[in-house]
């Protein structure tokens, strides 16, 4: 059997192999100790020279090519063995791997953190779950003060609560989970005497039925500047530098009278993005002066400006986003928009 026939012979046997040892059987005949191309190796040495080097180069690249035939069909069968064992295909392209994705609420927590870093105030954090006194009163909202009203309360229930300690304050010893992030800020200045300027961001509850602008649980950043000559005119360069590093220098700016209890005089501050109209984005105001005397600061010596806003209301602005109720909902798809 001359070179050509083997090679066809060979060639036709592992294409019509159907299981490996078919193909087995395949390499014995051909490639075995006693196969047929094996036998036409060893038959070189009773030929000419120039035979032997015209056989052998062609009987070796034949052996080198029959070799990878095989490999190749013996591959194929490892990879069918596998995708029956395995229940799936396993030589399909694999799914594609999603990165993780932050939330909005955490991408804009961390870029309000950033810009009031870069103006040298100072990050606080407090208890959510706090007391009457700190909540309300110390900021110029006692018991049946109208005022209250603007905050719907959820009330606990104090006896044999963990959370006792945090009513130890003198005054009040109902708990409740902070309506917004100014008790923090009396915890602060108890403490710390000024000058100062710090921000509190963090979550905060109102009792109130959700829709597309208000949830039960939200997040909140609040400000306050403490000095010796702090001024409303030093509340408009901040609350402008920060504004324009969060939403772009071509924000524009409006103030307006406003009330809140533990301000005087209050003001409301809207801004206009390019293309759009006027948004509300906080309340501020100078500090009233019953709060200094509450954390026993001399009103008259020191003043300061507050201001707070919703980072829920700030990320909706930034990221156009319709309703505050899809930052909570768990869905993937909205996170991974971001």
């Amino acid at each position: 059997m001359d070179l050509e026939q083997i090679k066809k012979s060979a060639i036709n046997a592992i294409n019509n192999a159907s299981t490996a040892q078919d193909l087995e059987s395949v390499n014995v005949k051909y490639l075995g100790r006693k196969g047929v191309l094996t036998g036409v190796l060893h038959s070189l040495k009773d030929l000419s020279i120039e035979d032997r080097r015209k056989i052998g180069s062609k009987a070796n690249a034949l052996k080198q090519k029959l070799e990878e035939l095989i490999n190749k069909k013996s591959n194929s069968f490892r990879e069918l063995s596998n995708k029956i064992s395995f229940g799936f295909d396993v030589t399909k392209p694999g799914l594609k791997i999603f990165s993780g994705h932050l939330h909005p609420l955490s991408k804009i927590d961390a870029e309000v953190r950033k810009i009031f870093l870069s103006m040298n105030f100072s990050v606080v954090d407090g208890p959510e779950i706090e007391n009457e006194y700190y909540n309300f009163d110390a900021l110029n909202i006692p018991a049946n003060h109208p005022a209250r009203d603007m905050w719907d309360t959820f009330w606990l229930k104090s006896k044999n609560n963990p959370f006792r300690q945090l009513a130890d304050s003198g005054q009040k010893s109902k708990l409740l989970l902070r309506t917004h992030t100014s008790p923090v800020q009396i915890r602060y200045m108890e403490k710390h005497n000024p000058p100062f300027q710090i921000i509190v961001p963090g979550r905060v509850f109102r009792y109130e039925a959700t829709d597309m602008s208000h949830e039960f649980n939200f997040y909140q950043v609040e400000g306050l500047m403490v000095g010796s000559d702090v001024s409303l005119a030093n509340f408009k360069f901040v609350v402008e530098e920060f504004c324009r590093k969060l939403f772009g220098s071509k924000v524009q700016f409006r103030f307006r009278p406003g009330y809140f209890p533990f301000v005087e005089p209050g003001l409301e501050v809207d801004i206009k993005l390019e293309g759009g109209g006027w948004l509300e984005v906080m309340g501020a105001g100078m500090v009233q002066r019953n709060v200094f005397d509450a954390v026993r600061y001399n009103p008259d010596e020191v003043q300061g400006f507050a201001f707070g806003m919703g980072l829920d209301r700030l990320a909706m602005i930034k990221y156009k986003i319709p309703d505050i109720r899809l930052f909570y909902n768990g869905d993937l798809r909205f996170i991974r928009q971001f």
